[in-house]
């Protein structure tokens, strides 16, 4: 525990940059969707308690969308308002709505009736029972449903990361990503203080409001203003200055591979061009980057040939010849949808399954099918991903002529650590995964041929390549370049030294003789 405390210390040291920036964008972030929530749901719930018959429809619509998953809504807001800051306040402004409609409405509707009565009897019109009487009366109600609110959007926006919209997330993932506790409490932790904080100050708020006497809304506004100033002034000075008018942004997928190849693509471009060109990656799943292509939030992303043919194209029947399945994904995405598959680099980061080799060496397994006796007796973990692909354990029985008893879906985070500790024995890798060495595993030979190539290549939008028409020479470079020992060793690098993707990217060329010294 000493040492975890240590390592926690020494990474607060070093990464204290990182932490500042993502806090920052965590509470920007919060702030506008709850700023947006409180605007829309309280008119809402007001004009609610003035026509009641359609409150339980309202109120049922928003408690719907409190249902949706909130991955499932991040990937499909994607489709229509692209990546970045924007889905995700969308996806975290839907969350908080019912809280504070509901309490809103509740609070209101409970206002003692003779209070009501005699508001009117005063003379009063329906805006100075509103203000006067019905809110100040209804406020800690109210109230209670912000904070609600408030601790909700700050631990849902951990998943803004996933689609680009930065915050204390893209902390937590990376953690997730390199199996390590620290990254993750040097994300979670913050995350939880802050939600702390924004209730402490909402009750410090509640607290002076009442003190000030009923009416007085000078708290309340004077946290508003705070708020919309955090919310609105760094925006309008990266305005400015001219921040985020990259020319060209390139997208990429979870690990330290897409990452890597998305740098090496920046360089390249930058190197031939005077275009100026943004990494956003990771950036969540294949269909965010997909997703994000086709609405040309971004030009291009890291791709597989594999991952096009039985992904994107939903081919089942597709060449295991690495040329031809290259050119089947190519002339097949083109046709779809019109993006360019460029040339593949020269490593192949298909799937494979592993297990430790202690064990491979006690059981004599050396192939996928050495599995086989003892199919009812290994503890085999499997990501979601892989274990519903055709070209995964989908088709492993037509394949391989069996299946495993004791089979679990694990997310692809978690999966070396299942191993490491024993949870599970086998599993599946990619064959550039860093980890497999990190954990002394042996990758079984797929003598049934069931993994499919798997070749990376620039995918590019057909809009960025019809506008920049010079992307196809430069990043065709690349073509043949690297092995998996190689992109393992850099997927290392970033993946278990922490080094930066870009600084990794920029000496592998280097050392290619692709990027000038």
């Amino acid at each position: 525990m000493t040492s975890f405390w240590e390592s926690y210390f020494t990474l607060f040291e070093e990464r204290s940059d990182l932490l500042l920036q993502s806090f920052w964008e965590h509470l920007q972030l919060s702030l506008i969707s709850l700023l947006i929530a409180v605007a829309i749901a309280i008119p809402i719930a007001i004009l609610l308690t003035r026509y009641t018959r359609y409150s339980e429809f309202v109120i049922g619509i928003a408690a719907v969308l409190q249902t949706i998953p909130s991955l499932a809504l991040l990937g499909f807001l994607v489709l229509f308002v692209g990546i970045g800051i924007t889905p995700a306040i969308v996806a975290l402004t839907a969350y908080a709505l019912l809280p504070i409609l509901r309490n809103t409405y509740t609070g209101i509707k409970e206002v003692d009736p003779a209070l009501i009565e005699a508001a009117k009897g005063m003379g009063m019109n329906g805006r100075k029972r509103l203000l006067k009487v019905e809110l100040p009366l209804a406020m800690p109600t109210v109230m209670a449903g912000i904070r609600t609110s408030m601790v909700l959007i700050v631990g849902t926006a951990t998943l803004a990361a996933l689609v680009g919209g930065g915050g204390l997330g893209q902390i937590i993932m990376l953690g997730i990503q390199r199996t390590s506790n620290e990254y993750i409490l040097f994300g979670a932790l913050p995350a939880a203080l802050l939600a702390l904080f924004f209730d402490f100050i909402l009750r410090f708020t509640e607290r002076r409001t009442k003190k000030k006497g009923a009416g007085s809304y000078k708290p309340i506004m004077a946290v508003v203003v705070l708020a919309l100033l955090i919310v609105l002034v760094p925006p309008t000075v990266n305005a400015v200055r001219g921040v985020g008018q990259a020319d060209i942004v390139i997208g990429g997928k979870m690990g330290p591979e897409p990452p890597i190849l998305a740098n090496m693509y920046k360089h390249l471009i930058e190197q031939k061009t005077d275009l100026e060109v943004e990494v956003i990656a990771p950036l969540g799943t294949t269909s965010v980057n997909f997703n994000a292509l086709e609405v040309d939030d971004i030009a291009i992303y890291p791709e597989f040939t594999g991952t096009v043919l039985a992904d994107l194209l939903n081919i089942e029947d597709f060449s295991y010849d690495e040329r031809e399945s290259y050119e089947q994904a190519r002339d097949g995405i083109f046709e779809e949808t019109g993006d360019i598959l460029l040339e593949p680099m020269g490593f192949q980061n298909t799937y494979a399954l592993a297990m430790p080799r202690d064990l491979a060496e006690e059981l004599e397994v050396e192939t996928i099918s050495d599995l086989a006796p003892y199919a009812n007796e290994l503890d085999v973990g499997f990501t979601f991903e892989f274990a519903d692909r055709e070209d995964g354990y989908g088709g492993f029985e037509e394949v391989y002529g069996f299946e495993f008893d004791n089979v679990t879906t694990i997310d692809v985070s978690t999966r070396y650590q299942a191993i490491s500790n024993g949870s599970i024995q086998l599993s599946d890798v990619f064959s550039t995964d860093p980890q497999i060495v990190e954990y002394d595993m042996v990758v079984l030979e797929d003598d049934g041929t069931l993994f499919p190539p798997y070749q990376a290549a620039p995918l590019v939008s057909g809009f960025a390549m019809n506008q920049y028409p010079e992307l196809e020479d430069i990043l065709n470079q690349l073509a043949g370049v690297g092995n998996e020992d190689e992109i393992s060793e850099l997927n290392y690098r970033v993946d278990i030294n922490d080094e930066d993707p870009a600084d990794v990217a920029r000496e592998f060329l280097q050392e290619k003789g692709l990027l000038n010294q």
